[in-house]
């Protein structure tokens, strides 16, 4: 199977992390990356399905490379991942141009099916129900030497009724916890020193293996204890899962990061309980009263949606309310789209799309404010940062994080380099990063 390979990802961490276990696939076979469509003998899509616009932007892009298929019949063009294990057939119906469409269950079986689809006359149809490989048994070509994800487990158990991700992930697996410390022992061994732990709701991880224990809590502990990882992250987890013993294990492990990543979706409890998430606005702020209170300096961020069906101006008025009281540091905000497959979808009472976009404005400019009020608490101060390397938006600065997880620009200078832990004084601030300048 020699050849090149393009990969395209749309979605969430979960995604990019598979994306790397496709490449890892992909190159032990034999494949070299290419970096356009019109020199790849192969294009594969790992597809998200949480929101209409991913849908479309992959559409858009099949009938872009179709007349390039047109011209060189050779190429193929594999679709994976979420879209791919709801839509099934409907891919190929609305696609002339793909040969192989597989799901999320399937991954370690890519290389036999684009064998399949080499000598088939026609398209190949793979969806599994169930994992039969986890993707964190299978080689990956990771992008960065010094960061890794590092997945702890797949599925979710919970109902939320707009989301369609226990329809495509299947139930929750926990990895062996023994599994998940070899592996950060290993990626310590070969320069990674920040690894961010995955699972579509980590709090609930290990509940298939013991219910009796807060196994989370268990895990960052030895996992801070790999020699060689400085920084741990993780995500994401659930607010109704978030429990004392993991808000106490953030506290007293040193390589656990100052950051919670804690999806809210709606401050009214009306709007929370025809989502089925399980808990109360009162009961959320308490909790991230209790993480912040616990740790110092906490960075915390969180999800929103607008627009749920019969949301009124009440329950939008009570999700401004939350986020002035809750004071993130930065949020994800989403208006919201119905997904076939979830129970929202067939709600009655729509919010209007006026309606949608008005609030979505007014939110974002709320959340903006706070965000820019709280990183300019911290011009004057020194922040540590992990270098990640030129920044995107001006080659003349180099970027990094803070262990909170906030991005920062600085002066590029020959005396640091990728993956490099230095201090920055920060001397600006926006909304969604700071700026400053070494503190050598």
């Amino acid at each position: 199977m020699p050849g090149r390979y393009l990969l395209r990802t749309f979605g969430c961490q979960m995604n990019e992390h598979d994306s790397e276990r496709i490449a890892g696939v992909l190159e032990e076979r034999g494949l070299e990356q290419a970096d356009s469509a019109e020199n790849a003998d192969l294009v594969v899509f790992n597809t998200c399905c949480i929101r209409d616009n991913a849908d479309q932007r992959l559409y858009g892009q099949l009938g872009q490379l179709a007349s390039e298929k047109a011209k060189r019949p050779d190429m193929k063009i594999a679709v994976g991942g979420c879209l791919a294990q709801k839509d099934g057939a409907r891919l190929l119906e609305r696609s002339s141009a793909v040969d192989l469409v597989f799901g999320t269950h399937n991954v370690a079986r890519l290389p036999e099916l684009l064998d399949l689809a080499d000598v088939s006359d026609g398209p190949v149809l793979e969806i599994l129900e169930e994992t039969e490989v986890l993707a964190a048994a299978l080689p990956a070509s990771r992008r960065s030497p010094f960061s890794a994800w590092v997945t702890i487990s797949v599925g979710c158990d919970n109902s939320c009724t707009f989301c369609i991700v226990p329809s495509v992930r299947g139930r929750e697996v926990s990895r062996a916890a023994t599994d998940i410390v070899d592996e950060c022992e290993r990626l310590a061994s070969d320069g990674v020193v920040e690894v961010t732990l995955l699972g579509q709701n980590v709090n609930s991880y290990g509940r298939d293996l013991d219910g009796r224990r807060p196994l989370f809590a268990d895990l960052l502990r030895s996992v801070d204890a790999v020699e060689g990882i400085g920084r741990i992250r993780f995500t994401s987890p659930h607010p109704k899962d978030l429990r004392p013993e993991t808000i106490e294990a953030m506290a007293e492990c040193a390589s656990v990061c100052e950051q919670l990543h804690l999806p809210v979706q709606s401050g009214s409890d009306r709007i929370l309980a025809a989502m089925h998430r399980g808990y109360r606005a009162g009961r959320y702020l308490e909790r991230i009263e209790d993480a912040r209170r616990s740790i110092p300096g906490l960075t915390l961020s969180t999800d929103i949606i607008v627009g749920f069906p019969g949301e009124t101006e009440a329950d939008f008025q009570a999700t401004l309310d939350l986020v002035e009281a809750a004071r993130f540091d930065s949020a994800f905000t989403f208006i919201y789209s119905p997904r076939p497959g979830t129970a929202a979808a067939g709600m009655n009472d729509p919010v209007p799309p006026e309606e949608k976009r008005e609030r979505y404005a007014r939110l974002t400019e709320l959340v903006d404010s706070i965000a820019w009020s709280k990183n300019l608490d911290l011009v004057g101060r020194p922040v540590e940062i992990l270098v990640e390397g030129p920044s995107k938006k001006d080659p003349s600065k180099i970027s990094g994080r803070t262990r909170g997880g906030k991005l920062v620009h600085v002066s590029d200078d020959d005396r640091i380099r990728a993956g490099d832990v230095v201090t920055v004084l920060v001397g600006g601030a926006a909304s969604h990063y700071l700026t400053g300048d070494l503190a050598l």
